[in-house]
C-alpha cells in the first residue's frame, strides 16, 4: 500500500464509565482488510457483551492481544495499515504486536501506564519516574541483611547480591505504592498484612483481594505445616483408622474460574450496596389464587395475543401501582449532597440469569406502560437478556428491581439492593398450600413476598406500605382497575 500509515485502535469506553472490558472474539486477523464500520471484534464489559467496528478503511496489521485478555480502556487493541497521510504520532504502531516488547519506547509501552482503579481514564504522560537515591540502595539492603542476620544468629550480613547495581531503574520499582483498590487496602490493614510484601495477580500488577488472603494463608503455613515435616513427632501423625493427609491438594479437586466481566462488575456492585446501604427487609407471605386465575384469563384475551403473559407481569404492575401510591420509595440516596433524589419516573428493572453471569436490565417508563404494553417490553427485556445481547444502555438508570426467585423453586430471600436503587422485590415460589378461605382451610396458591430497602431513605412505614399494597393486589387483583 503506497503512501500508507498506521492507525491504531483503543479500547472505547462502550458504557458509561468503564474502565475495561474483556476481548471475547477476533472477527479479522493480520492481512485482512477492513472497511470503516466493519466488526473487527466483540468484548465483554462490566456490563454486556459489545461488538466493536473497525472506523477506518484498511489492512489489519497486527492484533495487539489474545482473545480472553481483559484490556484497559484506551490501550490500543488493533493496528491497521491505511492509505494517505502519516498517522499522528499517538497512533504510530510498534512492529511487534505487543508493546511490552519494545523497551526502547516507553511512552509507548502499555505497560507503563497507571491502571485505572478509580475514574473514567488515564491521563496521557510521556514523564519517567526520575531514580532516586541509587547509590543508597545497596546500602539499605545490606543493613537489613545484616539486621535479620543478627535476629537469627548468624553473625555478619551477607554482602549484597553483585546483580542489583547492575540494573539502573530497578530500585524505582519498589519505591512506587502498591497498586490496590481501597476495599483491598481496608482488608490488608484489618489483616495485618504490608501490601508491599504481597505479590500482586491483578492485570497491571493490581494487589486483588485473593491476593491478600494469600499472603496470609503463605504466612501461616509455616507454623501450620512445620510438625507434619518432622518425622520423629508421632503426636501429629494420622489416625490408625483413616489414612495420612497427603503432602499437597490433587489439582483436580479445585477449579479456580477468574472473575471477570458481569460476574466481576456484580460482584464489586453487591459488596459496595451491601457496605453501603443500611438494608432492611420485610417478608408477607399471600394468597394469589385470583392473580393466577387472572393470568390464565389473560392468555386467552385477543389484546394479549403473541405475548409473554405471566405471574410476573401481574406483579411487576401489582409493583408499579404500588410506587404510585407510595412514591417516595422511587428514590435514591445522593452521597455528594446529602440529599434525597425521589425520580417522578419508574424504570423497572428484571434480574436475570444469563450465561454470563446475573444482569439487571430494566424497561424504562415502565409506569407508563398499559399492561399490553408492560407485557411486550417484559418479553422483550427477557428473551434479549438470554441471547446475550443486552446492551448496556439497557442496565443504566434502574430505579427499582424485582428479582423472581420463585422459578428456582425457592421460597423467598433476602435480595440485596442495586447500587443507586431503593428498594428490590423478591417473588417466591407460587405453590399450593393449606389456607385459611372464608371461614374453611383449603388448598390455595400461596408465595412470599421480600421487600429489601434502603434504610437511609426509606423508613418501616413507608416499606411496609408497599409491600402492603402489592400483597393487596395479587390477593385482589381487581385493585389494579380501582387504584392505578
Amino acid at each position: 500500500m503506497t503512501n500508507a500509515s498506521v492507525r491504531e485502535f483503543k479500547m472505547p469506553d462502550v458504557g458509561e464509565g468503564l474502565t475495561e472490558a474483556e476481548i471475547l472474539k477476533w472477527y479479522v486477523q493480520p492481512g485482512d482488510s477492513v472497511t470503516d464500520g466493519q466488526v473487527v471484534c466483540e468484548v465483554e464489559t462490566a456490563k454486556a457483551a459489545v461488538e466493536l467496528p473497525i472506523p477506518y478503511d484498511g489492512v489489519v496489521r497486527s492484533l495487539h492481544f489474545p482473545e480472553g485478555t481483559t484490556v484497559d480502556v484506551g490501550t490500543s487493541i488493533i493496528a491497521v495499515e491505511v492509505a494517505g497521510g502519516a498517522a499522528p504520532a499517538q497512533e504510530a504502531a510498534p512492529a511487534a504486536p505487543a508493546p511490552a516488547a519494545e523497551p526502547e519506547q516507553p511512552a509507548e509501552q502499555p505497560a507503563a501506564r497507571q491502571p485505572v482503579l478509580v475514574g473514567y481514564g488515564v491521563a496521557t504522560s510521556s514523564t519517567r519516574r526520575r531514580p532516586r537515591k541509587q547509590a543508597q540502595d545497596p546500602a539499605a539492603r545490606q543493613a537489613a541483611s545484616a539486621v535479620q542476620s543478627e535476629l537469627n544468629g548468624h553473625g555478619a550480613a551477607p554482602a549484597a547480591p553483585p546483580a542489583a547495581p547492575a540494573v539502573p531503574v530497578a530500585p524505582a520499582a519498589p519505591a512506587q505504592r502498591p497498586l490496590a483498590k481501597p476495599p483491598v487496602r481496608k482488608l490488608a490493614k484489618d489483616l495485618g498484612v504490608d501490601l508491599a510484601t504481597v505479590t500482586p495477580t491483578g492485570p497491571d500488577g493490581v494487589v486483588t483481594r485473593e491476593d491478600v488472603h494469600a499472603a496470609v494463608a503463605a504466612a501461616q503455613t509455616p507454623q501450620q505445616t512445620a510438625p507434619a515435616a518432622q518425622p520423629a513427632a508421632p503426636a501429629v501423625s494420622a489416625p490408625a483408622d483413616r489414612p495420612a493427609a497427603p503432602a499437597s491438594y490433587d489439582s483436580g479437586r479445585e477449579t479456580r474460574i477468574p472473575v471477570k466481566g458481569v460476574r466481576k462488575a456484580t460482584a464489586a456492585a453487591m459488596v459496595g450496596s451491601a457496605f453501603t446501604a443500611p438494608h432492611v427487609t420485610e417478608f408477607v407471605t399471600v394468597d394469589v389464587t385470583r392473580t393466577m386465575k387472572l393470568v390464565e384469563e389473560l392468555k386467552q384475551d385477543k389484546e394479549f395475543a403473541g405475548l409473554r403473559v405471566n405471574p410476573l407481569l401481574l406483579i411487576a404492575k401489582a409493583l408499579l401501582v404500588a410506587i404510585r401510591r407510595n412514591p417516595d420509595i422511587n428514590a435514591s440516596w445522593d452521597e455528594a449532597a446529602q440529599e434525597i433524589v425521589v425520580k417522578h419516573y419508574v424504570n423497572l428493572g428484571i434480574a436475570a440469569a444469563t450465561p454470563r453471569g446475573l444482569i439487571v436490565p430494566n424497561i424504562k417508563d415502565a409506569h407508563a406502560k398499559a399492561l399490553p404494553e408492560l407485557a411486550a417490553s417484559l418479553g422483550e427485556l427477557v428473551s434479549t437478556a438470554r441471547e446475550g445481547k443486552t446492551s448496556p444502555s439497557a442496565m443504566q438508570g434502574g430505579t427499582v428491581t424485582i428479582t423472581n426467585v420463585g422459578v428456582f423453586g425457592v421460597d423467598t430471600g433476602t435480595p440485596i439492593l442495586n447500587p443507586g436503587e431503593s428498594a428490590i422485590l423478591a417473588v417466591g415460589a407460587i405453590k399450593p398450600q393449606p389456607w385459611v378461605h372464608k371461614g374453611k382451610v383449603k388448598p390455595r396458591q400461596v408465595t412470599t413476598l421480600a421487600l429489601s430497602f434502603d434504610h437511609r431513605l426509606v423508613d418501616g412505614e413507608l416499606g411496609s406500605k408497599v409491600l402492603a399494597d402489592v400483597a393487596a393486589i395479587l390477593e385482589q387483583p381487581k385493585r389494579l382497575i380501582t387504584w392505578a
